[in-house]
């Protein structure tokens, strides 16, 4: 497949041009041998497992409802290390500012960094700074990395999901996408919709600590929404999956947004979400620990993996039809996060 000319803004948003760019550019010359691209790498530092993240935020516009950047790249850093079955502990945080940027903004955006690292239990351990020309960052951009220790018992890993796992989600899909897109358009809708910007690491950490190997995999569907995660981890573990969809958790204003705008809520991003795939003989315990989680309560058993006869995704209707659920080739809201 031929390199691309250019770099578009579908280059970065986590779907099949994602991949590519990634498979074609970065790959080859820096993935090492037999390493799993996932949320974050496990490394061992003596004899201690770690999960190690990086991340970067441009989200536009910086503040809409439910959260801002500052919230959003705490959040995401520590969901990632957690994707991994790590209990998030620092983080790092590096603030790219444009010249003329109000400092009172500025303000407001670390009292939410602040809020949300004491919220999820991590320390700012280190950082950086720096100002750019005018016109050159949009305002504001963070850069993050992440760290967490990793459970002896835990194993996570997207290749681990076998034929007759069970899916679980913690709550409804597409809030964050929705949120961004109805701020940064001015959307008048009826019926409040907030970004679902939170950690998980609380519910993350209770699944291993009471199911232990029986928890296969865990993903957060940020880009491209589940479409494109749950096309990830068909490719990774060579199985097919199956999406039941009136289980699916999705609040009726989200639902309506998409509708109208003609989009599949499917595609959209979630950033507080986290996709859980367990031993089909625990779903109904993973169900009951996710419940009594914050941020769980609304969590519910969507799917199962039906064979290994290739990588693929199915939706499967209340009227009983099915579709395939296919890779999104690009996004279609850049900059959500």
């Amino acid at each position: 497949m031929k390199k691309p000319e250019l770099i578009t803004l579908s280059h970065g948003a986590g779907g099949l041009l994602s991949q590519q760019l990634i498979a074609q550019q970065f790959a080859p010359l820096l993935q090492r041998a037999g390493e799993s691209l996932n949320d974050a790498a496990v490394i061992t530092i003596g004899d201690t497992k770690v999960a190690f993240s990086t991340d970067s935020f441009t989200v536009s516009p910086l503040f809409f409802p439910g959260g801002d950047i500052g919230s959003l790249a705490v959040h995401g850093t520590v969901n990632d290390v957690a994707m991994m079955g790590g209990i998030p502990e620092f983080i790092s945080l590096a603030f790219v500012i444009e010249e003329g940027f109000p400092a009172q903004d500025l303000n407001r955006i670390t009292e939410s960094v602040a809020e949300a690292v004491e919220r999820c239990g991590v320390a700012v351990v280190t950082g950086d700074t720096k100002v750019v020309e005018r016109g050159a960052a949009d305002g504001l951009f963070i850069n993050t990395s992440g760290l967490g220790v990793v459970p002896a018992q835990t194993n996570i890993d997207p290749r681990r999901v076998a034929v007759g796992d069970a899916l679980l989600i913690n709550g409804t899909i597409a809030d964050h996408g929705v949120a961004v897109m109805c701020a940064r358009e001015e959307l008048d809708v009826s019926g409040e919709i907030l970004s679902d910007s939170a950690p998980v690491a609380d519910i993350t950490g209770q699944l291993i600590n009471e199911l232990g190997e029986k928890v296969h995999a865990l993903r957060d569907p940020t880009r491209g929404g589940l479409a494109a995660t749950l096309n990830e981890i068909a490719t990774q573990a060579a199985v097919t999956l199956e999406i039941d969809q009136a289980p699916l958790p999705i609040l009726p204003q989200v639902a309506g947004v998409c509708e109208i705008l003609g989009l599949d809520p499917l595609q959209v991003a979630c950033e507080g979400k986290v996709l859980v795939f367990v031993d089909g003989s625990v779903a109904d315990e993973a169900l009951t620990i996710m419940e009594s989680c914050d941020g769980g309560q609304q969590s519910a058993i969507i799917g199962q993996v039906t064979s290994a006869d290739r990588p693929q995704v199915f939706l499967r209707t209340p009227l009983g039809t099915t579709r395939i659920i296919e890779m999104p080739p690009g996004e279609i809201l850049p900059r959500i996060c």
